[in-house]
């Protein structure tokens, strides 16, 4: 057996005229949490339903574990569906809820009762076996449809924004869960999300889609720190985007001109030439700000004036108002009452180094 739980391969799939899935072509590990990542409409939740079976490819293939899902129906196919909605069966103990998949593969009943018990433990629901959903709060009704994916054991698990209706903190204690969960059971996971911080706190991998194509395939952190595109710049955090023309290079660094700021330096990606045009990508939060123009080991100083102070528990966000009339976010932890805010209308120096900035070639 390959390494390869699912393989899809240049799949097509149009919802009359509109193009939902263009070319896609992806690999997802086994026993990897991977997480496709985009704005409605992207195409990431008719990708799901190709894998589950309920929509067929225009064209293309699909293969789980090794083996092609052309001809074979939803049912048959070693994967389970996890849904927003968790689609509980209300007049149904949690135990009925979960053993009723094996039920009906009429698996032995000493055999269901051990496995049911088994993924009760697992989701931590172990004294609710009795209970009936309607007496469930919203997170344990999820570990509820969880539970019931994982007793019938398949070879992945497909998550359609499983965490959507729960609010933020429950939503945030179980992405932790959910990890944990799939790291014990050592199933592949495929999550579906437009929640940027799911997809990073909780993947292995993260594709990021739009119009049906995949922009980005990579780690949370090669995602983050090194976009491919402005669109996915902006769709994972925030980003402040500087154009410019690359001036002169060196081995390792770019020097980029911008219009009527100073000259930026940044680290050398592969592929530019002097004089080609670039965005520059800058994250809030690896920019400092001080109030004098010494450098102090930083290679980027440029001069603003702060817009617009917001503060939001853990830091403080400044919108800046740059000589260019460029707005820039900036990021600054609030580490102590002692620390000395800035003031809405304030003149500053926004500070950095070189390899906290990303290239994008046009």
């Amino acid at each position: 057996m390959g390494l390869n739980s699912v393989e899809i391969r240049e799949v097509v799939k149009y919802h009359g005229t509109v193009i939902a899935v263009d070319h896609l072509s992806l690999e997802v590990r086994r026993g990897e949490f991977f997480s496709i990542l985009g704005p409605s409409g992207s195409g990431k939740t008719t990708t799901l339903r190709l894998l589950a079976g309920f929509e067929r490819p225009d064209q293309g293939e699909i293969l789980i574990e090794g083996r092609s899902m052309r001809e074979v129906p939803p049912n048959l196919r070693p994967v389970n569906l996890v849904f927003q909605s968790y689609a509980l069966f209300p007049h149904l103990t949690v135990f009925g809820n979960i053993a009723f998949g094996l039920e009906m593969q009429r698996i032995a009943r000493a055999e269901t009762q051990s496995r049911v018990h088994a993924a009760l433990g697992m989701v931590k629901l172990g004294s609710k076996h009795d209970r009936m959903p309607s007496q469930l709060s919203g997170g344990e009704q999820q570990r509820v449809a969880l539970a019931r994916a994982l007793v019938n054991r398949p070879a992945v698990v497909l998550l359609d924004e499983p965490l959507g209706a729960l609010d933020q903190q429950l939503r945030q204690e179980m992405q932790v869960e959910l990890k944990a969960i799939q790291e014990q059971v050592g199933i592949t996971f495929i999550y579906v999300t437009h929640h940027q911080e799911e997809a990073l706190t909780m993947s292995d991998r993260v594709a990021v889609m739009d119009h049906g194509r995949v922009l980005q395939i990579g780690s949370p952190q090669d995602i983050y720190e090194s976009p491919v595109s402005a669109f996915v710049a902006n769709f994972i955090g925030l980003s402040n985007l500087v154009e410019g023309r690359i001036a002169s290079m060196t081995d390792a660094r770019c020097t980029v001109s911008v219009p009527d700021l100073p000259t930026i330096l940044v680290r050398r990606p592969g592929g530019v030439v002097e004089g080609s045009q670039v965005t520059v990508v800058l994250r809030p939060e690896r920019l400092s700000l001080a109030r004098d123009v010494h450098r102090n080991g930083f290679d980027n100083t440029v001069p603003a004036r702060i817009d617009k102070t917001l503060y939001n528990g853990s830091e403080m966000h400044y919108l800046l108002r740059l000589s260019n009339s460029a707005l820039w976010k900036v990021r600054v932890p609030n580490s102590g009452a002692e620390q000395k805010r800035f003031l809405n209308g304030e003149a500053v120096f926004v500070r950095w180094n070189a390899d906290e900035g990303v290239i994008l070639s046009e």
